[in-house]
C-alpha cells in the first residue's frame, strides 16, 4: 500500500483519514488475535482466497510456524508481496475469474481431499473470493459471461453470488463437503453488508440460506440469458447444514468506519457515522452526501459525515471508472462552488471498478477544473467515464493495493 501524502490542507485531511482508516483495517493483528483464541490441531493445511489472501496467510504463518504442514493462497493479480515458506501462492482473475482462477481452487481441493478426521483446514476468507475460488459447473466462457451480465446489470453482491453459488463445485457450502471428516476452522475478512457468512466470497465453507425460488427469481429479475445447463443448476439446491465447520469474523466495514470517525475527531471534526450499510447507485450516493454538506456548510463548525457500504454502477457508457469514482464525480455537481468542503470515496483494497485507483476526490473546485481540462461531470457519468475525467482534474486517489478488502469508505468533510 502507498500511504497518500500528508498536506495542509482540507485534501491532506482526507488523506489522513483514508490513511488511518486503511491501516486499522489490516488483517494482520486481528488474524493472530483469532489464532490465539482458537484450538487447533497440530496437523494443519491453510487455504486462503481473497484480496487480502497474502496478508492474512503471512500473519497465520507467522502464528503457528510449522503447525502449517502446507497451503494454497490464491489472490489477485499483482496482491502478492512475495514467498510465504511451504505455502503455494497463486494470482488470479477478478471481478470475472480466468485460467488462473480455476487452476489454483483444484490445487487446493486437490489439497484438501486426502485429510482425514484429525486434520484441520485453516481456511482464511476476505472479499474477492467468488472470482478467485471457483470451479465452475458449466463450460468457463459461459460462468464469465454471466458473471459480466450480472456486473453490468447493477446486482448487488448478494444477487450476484445467489447466482454463482448454483453454477460452482465450492461455493455454497460445497468446499467444505470437499474438506469432510477434516474440520474446517475459517477466519473472515467480511466486506459484504450485515456480515452474511454465506455471502462472504459465496460462503465456500457456509451453509446457503438462499433457495433455489431466490436463485431463479433473481436471474428473472436481470433477464439473464442462461444456457439449459446453467437455468438447471439453479434447480440444485445447495447445503443447507455442515457439521464440520466453525466460523469467526474478524474485520468488516464497521471498523473501517469507526477508525475514519476516530481519525476525524483526532483532527477536530465533529464526526457522525450516518450509515455503515449504503447500499444504492453510487451517484445517488454522491450526491447525497455532497447535499449533506452543502446544508451545513458556513456553519463554523468542522463536521465529517461517514459512510460505509457498496454502492452499484449501471454501465450504460463505454468509459472507465469505478462506483468511489462515480461517487465522487457526482458530488462534484453538488459542491460546486463551495469553500472547505469535499467528498471522497475509497474502496478499501485500493482498486474501484477494473482501475488502478482506490476512489475519488470531489470539492468546491472540480467542476471548474474538469471544465478547464476539457471535461463535465455530466459528460463523463453518462458515459461512465469518470476515472479519465478524475485523472484530469488531479481527482484520482491511488493506495495500490492495500492487503484489506471490508467494502468502501465514502465521507464528506466541511472545514468550517
Amino acid at each position: 500500500m502507498h500511504y497518500l501524502p500528508e498536506r495542509d490542507d482540507l485534501r491532506g485531511d482526507a488523506h489522513r483519514i483514508i490513511n488511518r482508516a486503511l491501516r486499522d483495517a489490516l488483517p494482520d493483528e486481528a488474524v493472530r488475535t483469532a489464532l490465539a483464541r482458537l484450538a487447533l490441531s497440530d496437523k494443519v493445511t491453510l487455504v486462503a482466497v481473497g484480496k487480502a489472501a497474502w496478508q492474512m496467510a503471512a500473519a497465520a504463518r507467522e502464528s503457528l510456524g510449522a503447525r502449517i504442514s502446507r497451503g494454497v493462497v490464491i489472490t489477485k493479480y499483482d496482491h502478492a508481496q512475495g514467498v510465504i515458506e511451504g505455502l503455494d501462492i497463486y494470482e488470479a482473475g477478478h471481478p470475472v475469474p480466468d485460467e488462473n482462477s480455476y487452476a489454483a481452487t483444484q490445487a487446493a481441493i486437490d489439497m484438501v481431499q486426502p485429510l482425514s478426521a484429525g486434520d484441520t483446514v485453516l481456511f482464511l476468507i476476505s472479499g474477492g473470493g467468488s472470482a478467485l475460488f471457483e470451479k465452475p459447473l458449466i463450460p468457463p466462457e459461459a460462468l464469465q459471461d454471466i458473471t459480466r451480465q450480472l456486473l453490468a446489470c447493477a446486482a448487488d453482491i448478494t444477487e450476484i453470488n445467489a447466482i454463482r453459488k448454483r453454477l460452482s463445485a465450492v461455493k455454497g457450502g460445497r468446499f467444505a463437503q470437499l474438506c469432510a471428516p477434516a474440520r474446517v476452522v475459517s477466519i473472515i475478512l467480511s466486506d459484504v453488508l450485515g456480515d452474511r457468512l454465506d455471502a462472504i466470497a459465496s460462503g465456500p465453507a457456509a451453509p446457503d440460506a438462499v433457495t433455489c425460488e431466490q436463485a431463479r427469481a433473481i436471474a428473472a429479475k436481470y433477464d439473464l440469458k442462461l444456457s439449459d445447463d446453467a437455468r438447471a443448476l439453479l434447480n440444485v439446491e445447495t447445503p443447507k447444514a455442515l457439521s464440520n465447520v466453525e466460523s469467526h469474523i474478524i474485520g468488516s466495514v464497521r471498523q473501517l468506519c469507526a477508525a475514519a470517525a476516530a481519525c476525524a475527531g483526532e483532527m477536530g471534526y465533529e464526526a457522525q457515522i450516518l450509515t455503515s450499510g449504503l447500499c444504492c447507485e453510487a451517484r445517488d450516493a454522491g450526491s447525497f452526501l455532497a447535499s449533506i454538506a452543502r446544508d451545513h456548510a458556513g456553519s463554523g463548525r468542522k463536521l465529517a459525515f461517514i459512510c460505509g457500504g457498496e454502492t452499484v454502477v449501471h454501465l450504460n457508457g463505454t468509459g472507465l471508472g469505478g462506483r468511489n469514482q462515480e461517487l465522487a464525480i457526482s458530488a462534484a455537481t453538488v459542491l460546486r462552488g463551495l469553500d472547505d468542503v469535499c467528498v471522497f470515496s475509497v474502496g478499501s483494497d485500493g482498486t474501484d471498478g477494473p482501475t488502478d485507483a482506490a476512489g475519488g476526490y470531489a470539492d468546491g473546485g472540480t467542476v471548474e477544473r474538469l471544465k478547464a481540462a476539457g471535461w463535465s461531470a455530466e459528460a463523463a457519468l453518462a458515459d461512465n467515464d469518470t476515472y479519465h475525467a478524475l485523472e484530469a482534474c488531479g481527482g484520482l486517489i491511488v493506495t495500490g493495493a492495500t492487503g484489506t478488502n471490508v467494502n468502501d469508505l465514502s465521507v464528506a468533510l466541511i472545514r468550517r
